[in-house]
C-alpha cells in the first residue's frame, strides 16, 4: 500500500499562496445554469521553466489542466499554433491585443521549476483577457512527484472562478476492475484519479467484490465482498490496507454507502427471506433497524444533511423510489413513471436524486427533484448502471456493459460520465473492464 499511502498524504506537502487580483468591471463568468453552454475558448500556455525556457513539469502541467477544462465541457483550449505571443515572464502583462486577435477571452500561464531544496515551485495566472484583469493567481510548493495534483488543483480553481462553483478535478475514483469471460468474471477494486491516471489495484480478485463507497475523509472504503463466498460489507483503510467485517449478521449484508458525517455506515441486510435497511454506527457497532416491511427495501442514500434516506423498494408492486426521515419515519414513495427505478444516490448539492430505471429492454440514468418531480433521462443504453456524483454536483459517472454475443465474448464495461445537461458525455478510460464507481470527495 506504499503508493496508496503516497497518495493520500500528498496534499500535506503543498505551501500555497494566493495571489487574487483586482475584480474586473465586466467579469468573465459562465452561466452553467443553461440547458446548454456554450464553451469559453481559452488559450493556455505551456508553462516556462527557471530561466522562462521550457520546463518538462510546465509541458505536462498545462496539458493536465487543458484536459481537465475540456471534460467539463465548458472550455474550449485554443491550438497553440495560433498563438501570436508564445512566452512571457510570468511577472509582466501579456499582450491582451494578441490574444483578442485569436478569440481567447481567458487566458492560462505559468511556471514550473525546481527550487534548491529539491521541491517543485508552481507559479500561476488566469486572466481575463477582454477586460484586461488578473482573475486569480497562486503560487504552489510541493514535491516533484505530485506535478498532476497541482495541475487538478488550479484547473479546479479556474473552474470555481469562471462558473461560481467547485471543481472536480482533484477527486479520485475507486471502482471495480473487471477481466474474463462472463460466466468466471475476476472482479478486484480499483482507484484512479478522477482521470484514470495513477491507477493503483487494491484487491488481488480471490474474491467478488462489489460496490465499493468512498467515507467523506477518503482514507476509508466500504464495500460487499464474497470471502469465503459469504457476502458481507467490509470497511477498508486505504492507509495501512487493513480489512475488517461491518458485522458478522447471519443474514446477507449489501448496498453500504458512509453517511455524509462518515460516523455510521447505511446498508442492507437480508435475513429470514426479507431485505430491510440498517444503520450501523462505526464507533460502537450498534445497528439499527430502519425499514419494516414484507417489500425488498435496498439502496439506501442519505441526503446531504443527513436528515433524510432515499432507497427503492418494491412495496409497490415493482422497484421504485421512496424516501423516508433518518430514523425511518414518514416514508413516501416519490417515483411514479414507467419503468423500475433501482440505485438511487443523492446529490451532494442536495438538489436532486439521480438513479437507473429500466423500461422496455433499455436501461437510463436520470435524476428528479427529492420531491419526485422534474424527471429527466440523461443517458440510456443496454445497461447503463450505479450513478456516482461529483463532489460538486454537476457531474455523473456511472458504468455501460454491451451486449454479451452468444459464444460469451463482448459485453464490454466502461465508465462514462455526464453532465446534468446531457450533453456532455465522456468515457473514462481504464486499464480492464470497469464497473461501479465510486467518486471521491475532493482531495482537501
Amino acid at each position: 500500500m506504499t503508493r496508496a499511502n503516497k497518495r493520500i498524504k500528498t496534499g500535506v506537502l503543498f505551501v500555497l499562496c494566493f495571489l487574487i487580483g483586482k475584480p474586473a468591471g465586466a467579469e468573465l463568468k459562465i452561466d452553467i445554469t443553461k440547458a446548454v453552454v456554450e464553451p469559453i475558448p481559452m488559450a493556455i500556455t505551456n508553462f516556462v521553466g527557471a530561466n522562462f525556457g521550457p520546463s518538462k513539469y510546465g509541458i505536462d502541467i498545462a496539458r493536465v489542466i487543458k484536459a481537465d477544462l475540456e471534460r467539463s465541457g465548458l472550455f474550449r483550449a485554443i491550438d497553440p499554433k495560433a498563438f501570436i505571443q508564445k512566452t512571457h515572464d510570468i511577472k509582466s502583462l501579456p499582450r491582451f491585443g494578441d490574444w483578442r486577435l485569436i478569440n481567447a477571452q481567458a487566458l492560462i500561464h505559468g511556471r514550473a521549476h525546481l527550487i534548491l531544496d529539491g521541491r517543485l515551485r508552481v507559479e500561476f495566472r488566469l486572466w481575463d483577457v477582454l477586460a484586461e484583469q488578473q482573475m486569480v493567481a497562486f503560487v504552489l510548493t510541493t514535491v516533484p512527484s505530485a506535478w498532476r495534483r497541482v495541475a487538478h488543483i488550479i484547473a479546479d480553481a479556474v473552474y470555481k472562478r469562471l462558473t461560481g462553483e467547485e471543481g472536480y478535478f482533484d477527486t479520485r475514483i475507486v471502482y471495480v476492475a473487471e477481466q474474463g469471460p462472463q460466466n468466471r468474471r475476476v472482479k478486484r477494486l480499483a482507484v484512479m484519479d478522477q482521470d484514470g491516471a495513477n491507477h493503483l489495484f487494491l484487491t488481488q480478485g480471490k474474491s467478488l467484490v462489489l460496490t465499493p463507497r468512498f467515507s467523506p475523509t477518503q482514507q476509508e472504503i466500504t464495500f460487499l465482498s464474497y470471502y469465503g463466498r459469504v457476502p458481507r460489507v467490509y470497511l477498508k483503510n486505504l492507509d495501512t490496507g487493513r480489512e475488517e467485517i461491518l458485522g458478522d449478521f447471519r443474514g446477507m449484508t449489501f448496498a453500504p454507502r458512509f453517511s455524509p458525517d462518515g460516523k455510521s455506515v447505511i446498508m442492507s441486510m437480508a435475513k429470514d427471506g426479507n431485505s430491510e435497511i440498517y444503520v450501523m454506527k462505526l464507533s460502537t457497532r450498534e445497528v439499527r433497524r430502519l425499514t419494516n416491511h414484507s417489500a425488498i427495501d435496498t439502496s439506501p442514500s442519505y441526503s446531504p444533511d443527513q436528515k433524510q434516506i432515499v432507497f427503492n423498494s418494491d412495496r409497490g408492486g415493482k422497484p421504485h423510489l421512496y424516501v423516508m426521515s433518518a430514523n425511518g419515519k414518514k416514508v413516501r414513495r416519490i417515483s411514479y413513471g414507467k419503468g423500475r427505478y433501482n440505485t438511487p444516490v443523492w446529490s451532494p448539492r442536495g438538489d436532486v436524486i439521480a438513479f437507473t430505471k429500466s423500461y422496455r429492454g433499455l436501461f437510463y440514468i436520470g435524476v428528479m427533484y427529492p420531491d419526485g418531480s422534474g424527471e429527466r433521462l440523461l443517458d440510456k443504453d443496454f445497461l447503463v448502471e450505479a450513478p456516482t456524483w461529483a463532489p460538486n454536483g454537476r457531474v455523473l459517472m456511472f458504468f455501460r456493459q454491451g451486449r454479451t454475443r452468444a459464444d460469451g465474448t463482448g459485453g464490454k464495461t466502461r465508465l462514462w460520465s455526464v453532465d446534468l445537461t446531457g450533453e456532455n458525455k465522456r468515457e473514462i478510460v481504464t486499464p480492464i473492464d470497469a464497473s461501479d464507481p465510486a467518486w471521491s470527495p475532493l482531495n482537501r
